[in-house]
């Protein structure tokens, strides 16, 4: 057949169809050679972190009550349940009030560290410990959003969710400015003493580990202290290609991490939409009539009576938290209508922080969702953050500067953005 009678679209696409070990090779290398959705997982580091210190302030006066000797759930119960359900916790190591006040403010400093990102690495895994330890004592405090804080902090510390919008962001780009002046770099004398110090209280962790529940975590503890002095060592005395073998194991554990963020918020909404389905007050559109008449869960009664006297609108509510609930996870494969979705389901959890009284899940939700937010959007929040900060603080208006480090080429357009 001679070319020229060949349709046109089908010369184009045999000319731009691409061999699959090409392809697969393009794929390899996008994945090792880089964390993706460097913005997204800050995003969420920022989000998550806000909401657990925010709840341990909101809770301060009644932090002995809630997980402290105060509280009804006593030590020894607690400590008979953590030997059962192999729960993570270092209350348990002892029941002393000076103990708890020490768990308690180390649970507070990490979270605010960990929202400033400050040795994002370190914090992250103290962060993680303070959320199991105060979870884990009881149990039965927490309103839906604890539990995705919970989870959610675990997946953080296998993430580079310090890239941007971190302290350590911005110490980075100040070391790679002052390199390429010719100063001689730094000594680094809080990284090697925060990990001595961490090295120890893992120490106790293992000593207690009888107390400590399932053994996974102190051994996923111990990998993470290992593997950060490794890192050390390698980028001191080795930065060649043993630098570059670590850069791609810890990409691939990040995306991974990052998959795993995505996958767990599709499962909140796909098995919430799924099982409102099957509720006899969503199928008839009444569900959400009744939340708003019970007082606990009424901060602005009278904006809850003008809701609910509105039959119509008691029924799109209800019948479109089940559909975009149910449709969210299909609605990744399009970008537009998962943006848009995914407007609606932050807008859905604004109004239930509003009447329903319920600010810290729906933010917790809100930091979880958005791993997903496109971006060209975050990149423009951050500017706007930015200029926002240095009117507050009489700085001179300027470009946000990259945190990106030297000669990185921008993360490429993925699922989450």
């Amino acid at each position: 057949m001679n070319r020229s009678s060949t349709p046109p679209d089908t010369v184009k696409a045999t000319a731009t169809r691409e061999p699959f070990d090409r392809r697969l090779a393009r794929g390899i290398q996008r994945v090792t050679a880089s964390a993706l959705g460097p913005y997204q997982t800050a995003i969420v580091r920022i989000g998550i972190s806000l909401t657990w210190l925010l709840f341990l302030l909101r809770e301060l006066p009644h932090r002995h009550e809630l997980y402290g000797p105060d509280g009804p759930w006593a030590w020894d119960m607690g400590r008979r349940l953590i030997s059962m359900n192999e729960a993570f916790t270092v209350l348990m190591w002892s029941d002393n009030t000076l103990w708890f006040e020490t768990v308690y403010v180390l649970a507070v400093l990490s979270a605010l560290l960990m929202l400033l990102g400050w040795r994002t690495r370190a914090m992250s895994v103290v962060f993680m410990v303070g959320v199991l330890s105060l979870q884990n004592r009881s149990v039965f405090v927490g309103d839906g959003g604890d539990n995705v804080v919970h989870l959610t902090a675990i997946y953080l510390v296998l993430t580079r969710c310090g890239q941007v919008w971190s302290l350590d962001a911005r110490r980075a780009a100040r070391e790679a400015r002052e390199a390429e002046a010719g100063k001689a770099p730094r000594r680094d004398v809080v990284g090697p003493l925060l990990w001595t110090v961490l090295g120890g209280l893992l120490l106790a962790t293992t000593y207690y580990s009888d107390t400590n529940g399932s053994a996974w975590l102190l051994v996923l503890l111990w990998v993470l202290w290992l593997g950060q002095a490794l890192w050390w060592v390698v980028c001191r005395y080795a930065p060649g290609e043993p630098r570059t073998l670590l850069d791609v194991l810890a990409n691939l554990t990040h995306n991974a991490a990052l998959v795993v963020i995505m996958a767990e918020v599709c499962l909140i909404y796909a098995t919430a939409g799924w099982y409102k389905i099957q509720g006899s007050r969503w199928q008839d559109g009444t569900a959400l009539y009744y939340p708003l008449q019970l007082d606990y869960f009424s901060p602005w009664p009278l904006l809850s009576d003008l809701l609910g006297a509105s039959g119509v609108m008691v029924m799109v509510l209800t019948y479109g938290t089940v559909l975009i609930q149910v449709a969210f996870p299909f609605a990744l494969f399009n970008r537009k209508v998962k943006n848009v979705l995914l407007v609606a389901m932050m807008l859905e959890h604004a109004g239930i922080a509003v009447l329903l009284g319920l600010p810290l899940f729906s933010l917790a939700m809100i930091s979880a969702d958005a791993v997903f937010l496109p971006t060209a959007f975050l990149v423009w929040l951050g500017a706007r953050a930015g200029r926002g900060r240095d009117r507050l603080l009489s700085r001179p208006r300027g470009a946000v500067p990259d945190q990106r480090r030297p000669g990185e080429e921008a993360a490429p357009r993925t699922l989450v953005g």
